[in-house]
């Protein structure tokens, strides 16, 4: 048939065995090996169309030509298997689904794709299935196939060795395994010591990955880029400013994204929930790999594959968009101090002291951001260096840098739309932070128990977030001022003395708030978080230094309409006010910490909790816990820890579980656990569940 000697002519015009190809092997014609591409007798009914199809596959033409064959007659009844392989966009699928029949039970259609959300558009009933990344060990397998052709082939130890890094150096990636195995092969043939080759290649894989003459990886991760829309474009580009393998927190990621002005506003969602979404995409998208995920399924942190992050790297440094600050082993900066004038954007990860010693300065530079993986502290007279460096500052990330006494300069720096500022002992905020207009994230980083603001952050017009792990006690609010407070979304660790209704009317559009400090004058004074029609995430602690218990909670019309996640800690309270918790019907999302509740019995009799996917009790003298069959209908995740006097747990929440995480507690626990994850076997839904058995069990003593 002419059609399969074409296609003959084809294979054997190919490059064969270079071993930097990523293809499957394919025959080697000129051998003599003859493989029949499709068995010629199974090819009926087709002789007519070859001729005409033949023609359409080998005209020239001036732009992509997409030939379409009618079978649909045939898919309305026979049995078929279509297979779309890579497919990057919707519409692709969009403009065949459309001939697909719905009718035919008999009809399976398989696509491949890097982008998640094309998988869940073509099936909304079927979750995609997510290839995973190669452990270790397969990663060696399949560098072994590679290069000698056959698994367990290499004899030699050291060798040996320094295979087995480079593998584990592609992180599980395929395509960069096998890439590197072609530039392995090749380094074997050359008559040169394949020890030292290999040793070589070891000590920089990512950059032989990046010069490999056939590009394959650049140009994969290139693509991607290219059909990212622009408003996406350098929010992906942007995470290369992170170091490698870094966790990178979602929180912290979303907010420096918004104050570099990548995130555009978007009718009826508020700039986080873009920036997040633009997370999401790029995720999906296969460009960044989840980290950990909260109790609901967001994003907390994620990560960058190092082929990817080099990607960033060099397309980043190509647009100028940042430029990461590098010392050579002979104390020589890359850039040159003398040049970082050139840079909007400026990294740093290693020898911050060295380059701040070299006395960089620039008006050009709008954002400084230095990662460290441990704790750096700044000695007194480096306070000022970098306000006195960068005095046009836009984003100052640096929460690895610990302060020795506060940085006066830094309210200088009237720009700044992102700061964190990190000292042990920080415990008052001066009044002259109030200058700082046009600050939206302010992060402090402190061990003091309080932190009393002089700033004046009504003022602040432009605050959007306020995070500490300090006790936060607020400048009075002054009268006029407008709309103070309105922007802002985050407030952790507020004093009880400031949740009043006054502070509520200003932060209406409050999405997370802490309280932590004596609970019971939220009582005292009325306190109604009602107010707060936005508020989603809720955290109470009491502080037992002022008292032993909360005397109770308000009732369920005082909690936020809203409220997906509430944080109860050391409240002491009696566990017959859960019945109140279980009439908040938006709650999500439980964690109940260090004596949140106390008592030897909880009866869940009063049902509620109908939204409830997330459970954590931590630390409590509960003994005895019945369930009803109505109660904690939708519960999917249960974590027990330290609940060292519990008899078991309910077998009426096997049910809908799929995660039961248990620590600290006894032997029958332990038991009753293994009983709910052999009913969830029983009901065909062992797959499903996951059972979490720590080791302070006595399970394990």
């Amino acid at each position: 048939m002419p059609v399969l000697k074409e296609a003959e002519k084809y294979f054997a015009n190919m490059q064969i065995g270079d071993g930097s190809g990523t293809r499957l092997e394919q025959p080697n014609w000129s051998k003599g090996k003859k493989v029949e591409l499709v068995r010629q007798d199974n090819m009926v009914g087709l002789e007519d169309e070859e001729e005409t199809i033949l023609k359409y596959l080998k005209e020239e033409t001036e732009a992509l030509d997409v030939i379409s064959i009618i079978v649909r007659q045939f898919l309305e009844y026979g049995k078929f298997l279509l297979v779309m392989d890579d497919v990057w966009n919707v519409e692709a699928w969009n403009s065949i689904r459309v001939v697909l029949p719905n009718s035919n039970k008999m009809g399976k259609v398989l696509i491949t794709s890097c982008d998640k959300s094309i998988g869940t558009h073509a099936n909304v009933r079927r979750k995609p299935h997510m290839l995973r990344f190669l452990t270790v060990d397969e990663s060696w397998k399949l560098l072994q196939l590679k290069v000698f052709g056959k698994i367990n082939a290499c004899d030699d130890p050291e060798l040996e060795e320094i295979g087995k890094k480079i593998a584990g150096q592609c992180e599980g990636l395929p395509l960069a395994i096998v890439v590197i195995g072609g530039i392995l092969l090749n380094k074997c043939s050359a008559n040169q010591s394949t020890r030292y080759e290999w040793k070589h290649v070891s000590e920089n894989v990512f950059l032989h990955l990046q010069n490999e003459k056939e590009q394959h990886l650049p140009d994969i991760a290139a693509f991607s880029y290219n059909i990212l829309p622009e408003d996406m474009r350098d929010c992906f580009l942007y995470l290369g400013v992170f170091p490698e393998n870094y966790a990178i927190p979602a929180w912290t990621l979303i907010r420096l994204w918004i104050a570099e002005g990548f995130i555009q506003r978007k009718h009826g969602q508020s700039l986080e929930e873009t920036a997040e979404e633009n997370l999401n995409d790029l995720i999906n998208r296969n460009l960044v790999m989840v980290d950990k995920t909260d109790p609901i399924g967001k994003v907390k942190t994620c990560r960058m594959h190092p082929v990817i992050r080099q990607f960033c790297i060099s397309k980043a440094d190509e647009q100028n968009l940042f430029k990461e600050i590098k010392r050579s082993s002979v104390g020589v900066f890359g850039p040159p101090v003398l040049d970082i004038y050139k840079y909007r954007r400026l990294c740093i990860h290693f020898h911050l002291f060295a380059f701040l010693s070299a006395k960089p300065m620039s008006q050009g530079v709008r954002s400084f951001l230095c990662f460290y993986n441990q704790t750096l502290v700044l000695d007194p007279e480096y306070t000022s260096a970098i306000p006195d460096a960068f005095n046009l500052l836009s984003v100052w990330h640096s929460n690895s840098i610990k302060f020795t006494q506060f940085p006066v300069k830094v309210s200088k720096l009237i720009h700044l739309r992102y700061l964190t500022l990190s000292w042990d002992d920080l415990d008052v905020l001066p009044a002259a932070i109030s200058e700082l207009w046009n600050l939206q994230t302010l992060v402090i980083d402190t061990n003091s128990h309080t932190l009393k603001i002089k700033a004046n952050i009504w003022k602040m017009i432009q605050l959007r977030h306020l995070k500490t792990r300090a006790t936060i006690k607020l400048l009075d609010i002054a009268e006029g001022d407008g709309k103070a407070g309105e922007n802002l979304q985050t407030l952790s660790r507020l004093s009880p003395e400031y949740c009043t209704e006054e502070v509520f009317c200003k932060a209406r559009n409050l999405k997370s708030l802490g309280v932590c400090g004596p609970l019971a004058r939220l009582l005292e004074a009325e306190c109604s978080f009602g107010k707060l029609a936005l508020l989603e995430n809720l955290k109470l602690e009491n502080y037992v230094v002022y008292e032993s218990q909360f005397p109770g909670l308000p009732p369920p019309s005082s909690f936020p309409p809203n409220l997906k996640t509430l944080t109860l800690s050391t409240t002491f309270l009696d566990w017959k006010h859960m019945s109140t918790l279980g009439m908040l019907n938006t709650l999500q999302v439980l964690k109940l910490k260090d004596n949140a509740f106390t008592g030897k019995f909880w009866n869940a009799a009063g049902g509620g909790f109908l939204r409830l996917q997330f459970l954590l009790i931590a630390r409590t003298d509960l003994v005895l816990w019945e369930v009803p069959d109505a109660a904690f209908p939708c519960l999917q995740h249960l974590v027990l820890t330290d609940c060292y006097l519990l008899g078991r747990i309910p077998a009426t929440l096997a049910k809908s579980l799929k995660i039961l995480d248990i620590d600290g507690v006894k032997k029958s626990v332990v038991e009753s656990a293994g009983e709910i994850q052999n009913e969830k076997t029983l009901q065909m839904q062992g797959h499903k569940f996951k059972l979490i058995i720590g080791p302070r069990c006595e399970w394990h003593k």
